[in-house]
């Protein structure tokens, strides 16, 4: 059985690089009016739809500290069914959704229609480069294989 190789380590540089995207992605955020807990029940969902056992221990914790609920957190699977997130979180979770999941061709358009009219382009980019961002964090840490420790 051969070891498991950190991607994140052995190429040091490119996680960097990676690492200043989030950073970039986190003042745009901010500037576009986006606060800290929409952007981390985006890292969530993502994470949860590609189950990343290590993101989503990093970022349930990081949207605790933000102030984000248990109960919140528990439901976001079922975001849709329930009315506890307002119009700009379940806009930012079914793009977020959209964008780890491509929908098909025919469907692409009119579904990245849809929220582009719910928010504005500043908006639509940053949370398009969020999910782009989250989703190669996840498969940095699945390659890699990333532990969760106990705390």
């Amino acid at each position: 059985m051969s070891e498991k190789v950190f991607i994140d380590k052995q190429h040091r540089p490119v996680y960097q690089a990676l690492a200043a995207t989030a950073a970039s992605i986190r003042s745009a955020a901010e500037e576009a009016g986006l606060g800290r807990i929409v952007m981390e029940l985006v890292n969530v969902r993502v994470s949860q739809l590609n189950g990343c056992a290590f993101c989503l221990d990093l970022h349930t914790r990081q949207a605790r500290e933000a102030g984000e609920s248990e109960q919140r957190l528990a439901v976001l699977p079922a975001w849709r069914d329930t009315a506890l997130f307002d119009d700009t979180e379940r806009t930012a979770l079914g793009l977020a959704e959209a964008l780890t999941h491509l929908p098909s061709g025919e469907n692409r358009e009119a579904i990245f229609a849809k929220y582009r009219a719910q928010l504005s382009p500043e908006q639509f980019s940053v949370l398009s480069w969020a999910v782009v961002a989250m989703n190669a964090f996840n498969r940095v840490s699945i390659i890699s294989g990333h532990s969760v420790r106990q705390r």
